[in-house]
């Protein structure tokens, strides 16, 4: 099985290269060899890999920035998107690609389904949901994949953004009324590689094409998120200019933007784990565990690792943790979809 990879730097892509690589021969392709502001340039690209399987980690994601150039949102989120949908159903081959908990409003009071109608409030969201369009307008064999607020230890992304402000600022102030999931580029990256290792047969049916939502469980609001990413640093014994309480929530109105953000970012994931067969799977600390990689990263004078300084050296913040997770506005941490245990094992 041959795959290509479109946005191999990104958050996802890069979690996604050793684990595609691992199924077959991969074929990862940066913006130089594939730039989805031309589509004829994924155009040749595709054509020229002749790939069984394109996962599409590529993105226009700059939400508020999009406000100000839709067309380039445009023509990333969904005239490329309509290019590599297109050479799938001329070639045959799988698409793979992602949206975005933003193709909702968030006004729904629950969590999302895949068969909510879409109605995005800003332009990236409907650029997204235009992309999705086309891909299904196509009519080739596809899996959409819907996921919310991504975090890597690389990237632009909310914890790292939160850590450094937090060394630089006595006071931070962070929305407390948008609530969603966030949710492991590595765990999408794995849950994907278990999905297209099904695509090779001589295994599980591959999933029936169509859309479906890729998220953590559970819930908490940016403030609630920030306040976890501190307290554990804090734990972890980085130096930080924020105090005790120094982070103060606020509501939206408070924190104007030029792209308006849904209120309610959850997804349901039941159908994902339901076509995988994966029951839900515990993982209270998977943030937690991410903030190792973001903290030796970001915070190379930390002498340990930060699970080990957290979780082994100081047995009395071993036990503190859960009580951080469990009192800063998390509603639940377990991460679901599952991969079943076989198909693929991805880090967290």
């Amino acid at each position: 099985m041959k795959i290509l990879l479109l946005g191999k730097n990104g958050q996802v892509g890069r979690e996604l290269e050793p684990l595609l690589a691992a199924l077959g021969r991969s074929v990862p392709l940066d913006r130089s060899q594939a730039d989805l502001e031309r589509p004829e340039s994924v155009r040749a690209a595709i054509r020229a890999a002749r790939p069984d399987v394109i996962v599409n980690a590529a993105a226009y994601t700059a939400v508020d920035r999009a406000e100000s150039e839709p067309e380039k949102a445009r023509t990333v989120n969904a005239e490329s998107v309509a290019a590599m949908a297109d050479e799938a159903a001329r070639s045959g081959a799988w698409l793979v690609h992602y949206s975005t908990d933003y193709v909702f409003d968030g006004t729904k009071p629950g969590s999302y389904v895949e068969t909510d109608a879409t109605c995005p409030a800003n332009t990236y969201g409907r650029t997204k949901r235009e992309g999705e369009e086309a891909v299904a307008a196509s009519g080739c064999r596809h899996l959409v994949f819907r996921t919310s607020w991504v975090y890597a230890a690389h990237g632009a992304n909310f914890p790292r953004t939160i850590l450094r402000l937090a060394r630089e600022r006595p006071e931070l102030a962070i929305v407390d009324d948008q609530v969603g999931a966030p949710t492991s580029a590595a765990r999408i990256a794995a849950v994907t590689a278990a999905a297209v290792a099904r695509l090779a047969g001589g295994g599980p049916p591959p999933l029936p094409p169509g859309v479906y939502h890729l998220a953590a469980g559970g819930a908490t609001s940016w403030h609630g998120y920030a306040t976890f990413v501190v307290d554990l640093a804090r734990a972890a014994g980085v130096p930080l200019a924020v105090g005790p309480g120094g982070i103060r929530p606020i509501p939206s109105r408070d924190y104007p933007q030029p792209a308006r953000r849904p209120a309610n970012s959850r997804l349901d994931t039941t159908k994902l784990r339901t076509a995988l067969g994966a029951p839900d799977t515990t993982a209270r600390m998977a943030v937690y565990r991410s903030l190792d990689s973001i903290l030796t990263r970001d915070v190379p004078q930390i002498p340990l690792y930060f699970y080990k300084r957290v979780h082994l050296v100081h047995p009395r913040v071993k036990n503190w943790v859960p009580n951080i997770i469990d009192n800063r506005g998390w509603q639940s941490l377990d991460i679901d979809p599952g991969v079943p245990a076989g198909e693929l094992k991805g880090k967290d």
